[in-house]
């Protein structure tokens, strides 16, 4: 499993760490959306994140070997804790408060609720806390995963989050500016080809060794994509994020095995102070098929969501930190 190793105030120096935990074997309740030999899926044992995306004849992408992976919602707010005496992971010591859509370093998240529908999935979560043995933590996901309507190989994913913290629980009531993953997507080892998309189908390659520490760049237009050696493979675009992404590989080879410890990830990054009561919304897009494709789909998503805003309520009675 890897996470970062610090949640620090300044995201440009997250670093990150690598670390078995619980493995990727729990049981799988996977709910499915496809769409032109195109699949995306949703697990509800993994709290409604996204652990399944495939095109064509390319298997399962999605790196799903522990609840840190998969593609999902992933915050981080308060004061930094030594909690050692009532189970929390001493790698992950001291640690915010850092709810997991998919779970902890112990446990696996369960979504409360789930409805499909003919061309959406929709799930609510209360996350894990990262940290923690098995702890719950005082807040709510929601998210709603579909195909974009006009395209064959785009999924748009709505993702809301709801921190229900009592105003002065032992995290403090200051709202301190963090790095928060917008989303954090793992795939498997062998997408490693990484590139920001610069539009009009041109690609910049990024260099990167295998982590930790997780590289990182600003792509010009919020779009970073990992490919395969046939140039096939997945990219991100996050129109809300404006900081530097994070990006790289963990382990080596070119394994396609969604459950192998070696992945490849990608992160979209803003800063936020998130307050025990704030809340957000956001969209991103995944884009899947030859680079080509995934260029052309591109060019046509940029246009249309360019603008695309963070809905972000802060918490007016929680002081701001930084």
């Amino acid at each position: 499993m890897m996470r970062m190793a610090q949640a620090m105030a300044r995201p440009s120096l997250i670093v990150m760490c690598l670390l078995t935990v619980i493995d990727g074997s729990c049981a799988d309740d996977v709910r499915r959306l496809q769409r032109a030999g195109n699949s995306v899926g949703v697990d509800v044992e993994k709290g409604g994140s996204i652990t399944w995306l495939s095109f064509g004849e390319s298997g399962n992408v999605v790196n799903i070997a522990d609840p840190g992976r998969l593609i999902q919602q992933s915050y981080y707010a308060g004061k930094s804790l030594d909690r050692t005496a009532q189970t929390q992971h001493k790698a992950w010591s001291p640690w915010p408060w850092n709810p997991i859509q998919g779970g902890g370093v112990g446990a696996w998240a369960t979504a409360s609720v789930i409805r499909e529908e003919s061309s959406l999935l929709y799930s609510e979560t209360v996350p894990k806390l990262w940290d923690m043995a098995d702890e719950q933590a005082a807040a709510l996901m929601k998210q709603s995963t579909r195909f974009e309507e006009g395209f064959d190989n785009v999924i748009h994913v709505q993702c809301e989050f709801q921190s229900l913290r009592p105003a002065n629980d032992r995290w403090g009531s200051a709202a301190v500016p963090r790095g928060q993953e917008l989303p954090a997507c793992y795939f498997t080892r062998r997408h490693s080809r990484i590139s920001s998309y610069l539009g009009d189908g041109r690609w910049r390659t990024e260099k990167y060794r295998p982590g930790p520490p997780w590289f990182q760049c600003r792509p010009p237009l919020s779009v970073m994509g990992c490919f395969d050696e046939t140039d096939r493979g997945v990219a991100v675009f996050s129109p809300v994020s404006t900081r530097p992404w994070n990006f790289g590989a963990a382990g080596g080879g070119q394994s396609g095995d969604p459950r192998d410890k070696s992945c490849i990830h990608i992160a979209p990054v803003e800063v936020l102070k998130l307050g025990p009561q704030s809340s957000l919304k956001y969209g991103y897009w995944l884009v899947v098929g030859t680079r080509g494709e995934v260029a052309s789909s591109l060019d046509r998503l940029i246009d249309m969501y360019r603008n695309e805003k963070l809905q972000f309520r802060p918490d007016s009675n929680s002081p701001n930190d930084g």
